[in-house]
């Protein structure tokens, strides 16, 4: 056992960074599974940072959009604050350094993305402002003398006395190893969602639901764990995971086309291609399903232009022998983000005591049903701010001096049959479309899966998240946002409330749904 009086932060993607220089001087230590930045979904992000910058548009609009989009369960509270002072962050990070795309004038200049009703997505290089934003912010950490980065290590549990949390377990990322227990005054949980549970995703690798898993194993009350939301168009190359294609593209005017060349999404919802991420995912989904190779055409939109102007897509199209100005780029479903997570309130404060999350493990109210895009960098920002202000409340630490564990030998790597088993179950039976029957098959997969690897405390945490998301949905006998079911197709205005369960409640869901298979 290890005793600081720092604060340890479990993750390390921009809502872990940007709340550790919140902090400074405050000593604070972050855990990092790879070296720092690396492997967190924030560099991944492809579109900017949602926020009204330009005079025509106004802090209330985009909260009215956020609710809109949300279909009926956003708090309006929440989405008002966030709204107000998303203009503050962008300002902020551009005094860091982040070279946002400017104008002759030195106006920001802004994608228009599904959903909103304005150009408002602050971005980089027209693609690249998660791995700019990202790259910021790790030089600004690294020359903090108030942080200190354990990299190659990784959060597995939470250490608690009742309801107030006391520490945090961690072990080897990089190699099997026993746990070590770090004693510390305040955890600040902002590791990332569960896109990775699911066979099809565009999320990296190790964001598969840990964080989530282990804050709900110490009692953490969870909300929303339902609702997922599958990206409309990750790049279907075959590579795992899945590369992304921005939604900037469709706010250019790219279009969704079949096989057939038929624009099917004129069907589907008045704003076509710019409709929620939810409608258009189903519907390519269809298109999927029916065999009919559903593809985003740059050609007429952009031209040659997509080449220069959207760097990341281009490079990726080259990868797989594409060229973007000639062909259109085929698509498909995967997952991207998770709506749900560990209950936060305003300031970030979960429902055990010392315990703080942001970021996608967290779910604040702000998304509802189906996150508006380019909300969730948005959200990380405001949240990790707000927690590092409330946890500078507490006394001022006794001890800083920097932490070296020694990992003791045990433990054991993840069985990746049982991973790839885990993923498939999900995507089968908790992914795009559900039902019933199908939720209590995935839940019967999860539990066997579970058991068979109950010495893995990492495949035990991403086995509590997959059994959140399945239960919860079991629940929802209703369609809405990013949770469709298939036996109950409508929305039910009864249902128009959020979810808040425990894993105990979960598992117990689970264990009666087993039992009904049998």
């Amino acid at each position: 056992m290890i005793e600081t009086g720092r604060i340890v932060i479990a993750g390390a993607g921009l809502g872990a960074l940007y709340a550790a220089l919140e902090l400074a001087p405050r000593p604070v230590l972050v855990i990092s599974p790879e070296t720092l930045g690396e492997g967190a979904s924030s560099a991944w992000a492809q579109g900017g940072v949602a926020a009204a910058m330009a005079n025509h548009d106004t802090p209330e609009a985009h909260a009215a959009d956020t609710l809109q989009a949300g279909a009926g369960t956003v708090d309006a509270e929440v989405a008002a604050m966030v709204t107000r002072v998303a203009r503050a962050h962008i300002l902020d990070l551009t005094d860091l350094g982040t070279p946002f795309d400017r104008d002759p004038d030195g106006n920001y200049v802004m994608s228009r993305e599904a959903a909103h009703s304005a150009a408002r997505v602050v971005r980089v290089k027209g693609d690249q402002a998660g791995e700019k934003i990202m790259q910021t912010l790790i030089s600004a950490v690294r020359a903090a003398p108030s942080v200190q980065v354990l990299e190659n290590t990784q959060a597995v549990r939470l250490e608690s006395e009742g309801s107030t949390v006391t520490g945090i377990w961690i072990t080897r990322a990089d190699a099997a190893s026993a746990p070590v227990l770090i004693k510390c005054p305040g955890v600040l949980l902002a590791g990332g969602g569960s896109g990775g549970l699911y066979a099809h995703t565009t999320n990296p690798p190790r964001i598969r639901g840990q964080v989530i898993g282990f804050a709900a194993r110490a009692g953490a009350r969870i909300a929303d764990p339902e609702f997922v939301q599958f990206h409309p168009t990750a790049i279907d190359i075959g590579e795992d995971p899945a590369p992304l294609a921005t939604e900037a593209l469709r706010g250019e005017g790219a279009v969704l086309i079949n096989a057939h060349g038929e624009r099917f999404m004129l069907a589907e919802h008045p704003d076509a291609e710019l409709a929620p991420r939810d409608i258009v995912a189903r519907a390519i989904f269809a298109e999927t399903q029916s065999g009919r190779r559903p593809m985003l055409d740059t050609r007429d939109a952009l031209g040659a232009e997509v080449l220069t102007r959207y760097p990341t897509v281009a490079e990726t199209c080259a990868r797989a022998g594409i060229d973007p100005v000639q062909d259109p780029i085929p698509v498909a479903v995967a997952a991207h983000y998770h709506m749900g997570g560990v209950e936060a309130d305003l300031q970030g404060r979960s429902s055990l005591q010392n315990l703080w999350v942001c970021g996608e493990a967290s779910s604040t109210g702000l998304h509802g049903a189906n996150r508006l895009a380019s909300n969730g960098l948005l959200e990380a920002l405001v949240y990790a701010r707000n927690a590092a202000h409330d946890i500078a409340s507490l006394d001022p630490p006794a001890n800083v001096d920097a932490i070296h564990p020694s990992f003791p030998p045990g433990g054991q790597d993840l069985d990746a049959a049982a991973v790839k088993n885990l993923r498939q179950a999900m995507t089968a039976h908790a992914g795009v479309r559900r039902t019933a029957h199908g939720l209590k098959q995935a839940l019967a997969a999860i539990a066997q899966l579970e058991d068979e690897q109950a010495a893995d405390e990492n495949f035990t945490n991403m086995c509590a998240t997959a059994t959140l998301i399945t239960a919860a949905a079991l629940q929802r006998e209703e369609s809405r946002g990013g949770h469709f079911r298939d036996d109950f197709p409508t929305a039910d205005p009864a249902q128009a409330h959020r979810t808040r369960i425990t894993l105990d409640e979960a598992m117990a869901i689970r264990a009666k749904a087993v039992k009904e298979l049998t």
